[in-house]
């Protein structure tokens, strides 16, 4: 997650927007994906998605996805990149940088 606060902090200029999606039940958000979100001081948008009929909507995000996490979606326009894995920083930078 470091990795992705630096590249909103770094390209915000650049139009990039990071937005991290939590997949933590509702009942665990105030007392762990609160304090998760102060102790690591994270200032990238973050969504709670907690629609628990995850059949439904994971082929939505990507055809290829088996449900695993970490999952990215990067995109621009029509352009769209799915990875079911970790990031370095410069990995990150260089899928983001392909789209710019």
């Amino acid at each position: 997650m470091p990795y992705f606060e630096r590249i909103n902090k770094e390209y915000a200029d650049k139009k990039v927007k990071v937005i991290l999606a939590s997949l933590d039940f509702p009942n665990k958000v105030q007392s762990q994906v609160v304090p998760f979100i102060k102790k690591n001081e994270l200032h990238s948008e973050i969504v709670l998605l907690d629609d628990a009929d995850a059949n439904s909507w994971i082929p939505k995000v990507s055809e290829d996805w088996s449900g695993a996490i970490p999952a990215t979606v990067i995109y621009k326009k029509e352009n769209r990149m799915f990875y079911e894995k970790s990031f370095t920083y410069e990995e990150l930078k260089t899928e983001i940088q392909k789209l710019l």
